[in-house]
């Protein structure tokens, strides 16, 4: 037998103190006359031989009391087999998973608080003098430091759940680097975690470090069943005022289990819209597409709802969009304007176009322009060029439409700064356009199917074009022959669209072909920019991008949420604004960009990760297997006393609960001694 505290031994000296009590007690006597006392003698031998008897028992149940607390106090232990004994102070860190997937039930209470439970419980098999760290998911500055026994206890009980995710290799990480800057002989980590399949990437090898002791408490859900609302995208990329906007919903069935009648709602702008049931086989996924019309312009807030127990973090999808009061289309002339494109937009309010000769632009107003035209230049200045490629590449479009007599070489220089294929020589020659690529957003939607008499456009002169495989072309209408006849190509976020015929009906029938013509342009004019993005992910998507409207340098951009409001950091880049969130955004939901009080610039919506949303881990076999003989997994039920288990396995058996108990017995046996042998 060993002991924890062995100088506490020198308290069995103790023991002398009741042992000298009881020789020196004398007891006087009170005399008593008799008027017999023929059996005086025998009374007399009779209660002297039971008064010792039970003088003896009592002392002898004060020494055993005596002993047994000073045993108590030294902490004896037997060393078990395959625990190696570690005297001395030390320093433990405790990982408790607090991300969402500990809300999962585990019996009667949620993983969260029984990993609460199990960390409190660790802790206090340890002494006062050690040293420990509690790291969450949130990584956290106060919990990047050691701390005493007491504050550790604290730390613990003020974890809750977060949207913060963290693989399991970054948080050994960090309790390495603050178990590196203690001072103690020996180090131990404790990972309490439902080790999920998705971010535990520990293996054998990163576990090598012999300095320090590495054990895994692995806490499992009794349900693994969720179902989540993976994500939600509108068909179109611009959404349309009094129009039909289809979007569709991707439901997510994470479980061995099928589902049924999935209840699914759309709130938009505050207003709940039933959407009916959904039915997702397991461990797959369904498609929903509901129409969205949309009554009035600017900023839209909606979120996507479903009802599932007892995963919900990942219930909610929220995701916000803009209509704009009108699409902007800027026409750029070489000689005169062109009554078939000022006609295509006058039919039509939504659309709003501007007339430009070619040598009064204001290059700066290009950003409110959604689609460019240039129609018939015979030369493209450099500087226009170089505008015209920012403006591709921050989310514009562009359509150009040659003059017959256009400089050959200066085309060759604006197209080549796009990497787009370039003009060659003009060819008077007769062509026919004979295909319709209907898988390009331009056409995808626009004909059921191709009547044998459409009229499709006829050229009598156009440029040949240089044909490079690696320009990236996606041909929107060929002709006959092979050779394109309008050619795409993506920019950056926005595209390029190059005609090689002139838009002049004595050349070109494009203008008199209205089921080609009016969609060509109308779904340019849509499609310009990038896809912009409805939501967000929390902890990914740190940077957020929006117009450069702030004409002071002292005007900062404020975001603002339901509860808080923060300045991110911001960078001014040209036209746009870069802004940085740098994990400020805590909670999923809906913020606003502020550049002045109470006018909104622009809405963000923020969802949480859907990286934990599949309930699939590790089992308590399967962790052995991964960590090899470096790590040791503790496999446990929930009425395992952590406290007594972690006291064994570092020391062996330990026995000091039980003097106490011994002590308290042999005091009550005094007690009843005294108080009860009446001799």
């Amino acid at each position: 037998m060993n002991f924890v505290y062995p100088s506490f031994l020198w308290g069995l000296l103790a023991l002398a103190i009741p042992i000298i009590i009881h020789l020196f007690y004398f007891r006087r006597f009170k005399k008593v006359y008799f008027t017999n006392v023929k059996f005086l003698k025998e009374v007399k031998e009779e209660t002297s031989s039971k008064s010792k008897l039970k003088h003896l028992l009592v002392l002898l149940s004060r020494l055993l009391a005596v002993a047994a607390l000073v045993l108590a106090f030294a902490q004896p232990f037997i060393p078990l087999e395959e625990a190696a004994i570690k005297q001395g102070k030390k320093a433990v860190s405790l990982f408790v998973d607090n991300s969402f997937s500990m809300s999962s039930m585990s019996q009667d209470v949620p993983l969260l608080e029984k990993a609460k439970q199990r960390a409190t419980e660790i802790v206090k098999a340890y002494s006062v003098e050690d040293q420990f760290q509690i790291l969450t998911n949130d990584f956290e500055g106060r919990h990047q430091r050691l701390v005493s026994k007491e504050d550790a206890l604290s730390l613990i009980e003020e974890v809750k759940l977060t949207h913060a995710v963290k693989d399991m290799t970054k948080s050994l990480l960090r309790q390495k680097q603050a178990l590196n800057s203690a001072d103690a002989e020996h180090k131990f980590s404790y990972l309490i975690s439902d080790f999920q399949k998705n971010i535990t990437d520990i293996t054998e090898q990163e576990l090598a470090d012999t300095t320090l002791e590495v054990t895994l408490v692995p806490l499992q859900s009794v349900q693994k069943r969720n179902i989540s609302v993976d994500s939600c995208w509108f068909e179109a990329p611009v959404r349309m005022l009094n129009q039909t906007n289809p979007l569709i919903i991707k439901i997510s069935n994470l479980s061995d289990e099928d589902a049924d009648d999935v209840r699914i709602n759309l709130t938009l702008d505050n207003q709940v819209k039933p959407l009916g049931n959904l039915s997702v086989k397991a461990n797959s996924f369904a498609y929903d597409t509901v129409n969205v019309t949309i009554l009035k312009t600017g900023w839209h807030e909606a979120n996507i709802t479903i009802t599932d127990f007892p995963v919900q973090f990942d219930d909610s999808y929220y995701f916000t969009f803009e209509v704009l009061p009108k699409i902007n289309i800027l026409t750029v002339n070489g000689a005169y304007s062109n009554k078939y494109l000022d006609a295509v937009f006058k039919s039509n309010p939504y659309f709003k176009v501007t007339n430009q000769n070619s040598g009064k632009l204001d290059y700066s107003k290009f950003t409110d322009f959604q689609l460019i035209i240039l129609n018939e230049l015979k030369t493209v200045s450099s500087g226009l060029a170089a505008e015209l490629l920012q403006f591709t590449k921050n989310g514009g479009n562009v359509l150009v439409f040659p003059a017959k007599n256009s400089t050959i070489s200066s085309y060759t220089s604006f197209l080549s700064s796009f990497k787009a294929n370039e003009f060659e020589q003009f060819e008077t020659k007769v062509r026919s356009v004979s295909y319709i690529n209907t898988d390009e957003f331009i056409y995808n939607d626009v004909f059921e199917r191709i009547a044998e008499n459409i009229k499709l456009p006829e050229t009598k002169g156009n440029f040949r074009m240089t044909r490079y495989g690696s320009r990236g072309e996606e041909v929107i209408l060929r002709y006959r022959d092979g050779s394109s006849y309008l050619g795409k190509y993506k920019v950056g976020q926005g595209s390029l669209y190059v005609c090689s015929a002139p838009l002049d009906v004595k050349l070109n029938s494009l203008a008199q072909s209205g089921e080609i013509f009016v969609p060509l342009l109308y779904k340019m004019s849509i499609s310009t920019g990038k896809d912009m993005q409805i939501a967000y992910v929390i902890g990914k998507d740190n940077l957020l991008e929006t117009a450069n409207k702030s004409s002071d340098a002292e005007m900062v951009y404020k975001l603002k949420g339901k509860e808080d409001e923060f300045i991110p950091e911001q960078k001014s880049v040209g036209p746009k604004t870069i802004l940085s969130i740098n994990n400020q955004v805590k909670e999923a939901g809906y913020y606003k960009l502020f550049l002045e009080k109470d006018k909104i610039l622009n809405e963000y919506a923020f969802n949480y990760d859907r990286k934990e949303s599949k309930m699939d881990y590790f089992s308590e076999k399967e962790l052995e297997e991964i960590t090899g003989k470096n790590a040791v997994v503790i496999k446990s039920n929930e009425n395992t006393d952590f406290t007594e288990l972690i006291g064994e396995r570092s020391m062996g058996k330990v026995y000091w609960k039980w003097c106490i108990i011994a002590a308290l017995i042999f005091l009550l046996i005094e007690i009843f001694l005294i108080k009860f042998w009446k001799t």
